[in-house]
């Protein structure tokens, strides 16, 4: 029973729009009101009402060591006896900038902002300050923050509620934006030969996540970025997901590929609101104060997100982390599609590291249009029966899945029982 939850959700509606502060919260694709969570703890959520949950979301990505770690609580309740905001510079952020710059190969100069959807906005400003351009390419469920120039054919909760743009956004920039399939090298071709001259950025996620989880064609990828050389275009990788997700270098380094800019965002703030831009420091000093490209944030660089960011980034600079990571992630996406195969229900299943999705179909998923062909009906029985049983699950099939360091052997093992069970139901 969710009595407390249900009642907060109709008190929010009065006060929140849709009663959420965003939108895929709402649970509209599943067709269940949000239960609203109370405290949470490794890899263990509570809600209002007392359940628990098995938490597969992990704040949607960044809770890579589970909830509520003993070593970034230490260092917040620390950090918070010396004050919360400066707006000023701090000793943190000079660290958190060698640290990010230790571990991401491309990356010699960052600026801190607070969100992904900031730090996507914004190395696209200085993609086209740099070059002089005006249009930006991307690719169709690839979500990349809701900045104007960015809400075209959009994934992630734009896709769930079948929106393909949005109202408020002007034609003459959405027409700055070219959206072209995921994994199709040729349209990208195409579309650099029609108007390589007025290309300022790509914009990808190496590994999609917003459409569900689709593995890249590690061709495509060197594609992409043979591509905006011979063009000179910058090549921007959005890595608020992947970022120290899928590697310690993320999946720059994963894939051997060295775009011009690179967004971070989620794991660097330890769970507290954050996002950064980085690049080399040629094009990273045309930002002011040095430069003539403006970006600028009140909170940027918070001593909190600082401090909880360094917690987290210290914890897997090891590479052991990973290989822990990845025994785990493999045991519970690989004993998803036995469970699935046994109870006779086809699934396709994509993964990269610690983050996959589960495809209701027959077919590989290779970009969005195979995305939506998952059935989701089947999605709505699957994750019902999972939130019953103690699973907490995206409530959109359009979603990653998350596993954390807190994800045990054990809890991995029950949630496929689980799993097993669901998956007969559907049948």
């Amino acid at each position: 029973m969710r009595k407390k939850s249900k009642e907060l959700f109709e008190k929010a509606k009065k006060y929140i729009p849709g009663g959420v502060n965003s939108p895929v919260r709402a649970g509209k694709a599943v067709g269940i009101d949000p239960p609203f969570i109370a405290r949470a703890q490794g890899c263990t959520l509570w809600d209002a009402d007392g359940n628990t949950y098995i938490d597969y979301v992990s704040s949607w990505g960044p809770m890579i060591l589970g909830h509520a770690h003993p070593d970034v609580l230490s260092a917040l309740t620390e950090a918070i006896q010396r004050g919360t905001s400066y707006g000023a510079p701090t000793e943190l952020e000079v660290a958190m900038a060698e640290l990010i710059v230790s571990m991401v190969p491309s990356i010699d100069c960052v600026r801190m902002v607070n969100s992904g959807t900031e730090a996507t906005m914004s190395a696209i400003r200085l993609a086209r300050g740099i070059t002089g351009r005006n249009r930006i390419i991307k690719f169709d469920g690839c979500y990349h923050g809701h900045g104007d120039s960015l809400l075209v054919e959009a994934g992630s909760g734009v896709a769930t509620f079948g929106i393909p743009g949005s109202p408020g956004v002007p034609k003459d920039l959405a027409r700055q934006t070219i959206s072209l399939p995921f994994n199709n090298l040729a349209a990208v071709e195409e579309a650099f030969q029609r108007f390589g001259d007025d290309i300022a950025a790509l914009i990808v996620e190496p590994v999609p996540g917003n459409m569900g989880v689709v593995v890249p064609d590690i061709t495509f990828l060197r594609g992409l970025r043979e591509l905006t050389t011979n063009y000179q275009s910058l090549l921007i990788f959005d890595e608020v997901i992947t970022g120290f997700r899928i590697s310690r270098g993320g999946a720059q380094e994963y894939y051997d590929i060295d775009p011009d800019l690179t967004c971070l965002g989620k794991i660097i703030g330890g769970g507290l609101p954050v996002g950064a831009f980085g690049g080399k420091r040629k094009r990273m000093e045309r930002l002011a104060p040095d430069g003539d490209i403006y970006q600028a944030g009140t909170l940027s660089g918070n001593p909190l997100a600082m401090t909880a960011g360094l917690a987290t980034l210290r914890i897997l600079n090891d590479p052991h982390v990973y290989s822990v990571l990845e025994q785990r992630s493999d045991m519970f996406f690989s004993g998803l599609k036995s469970a699935a195969e046994d109870a006779g229900v086809p699934v396709v299943i994509n993964r990269a590291g610690s983050m996959g999705s589960l495809f209701f179909c027959h077919a590989p998923v290779t970009d969005f249009a195979g995305a939506k062909k998952s059935d989701s009906d089947m999605f709505k029985k699957y994750y019902t029966s999972m939130l019953e049983q103690g699973v907490y699950l995206a409530p959109s099939p359009f979603e990653a899945s998350f596993l954390s360091l807190a994800h045990t052997e054990d809890m991995i093992g029950k949630t496929l029982d689980f799993a097993a069970k669901a998956f007969r139901s559907l049948l």
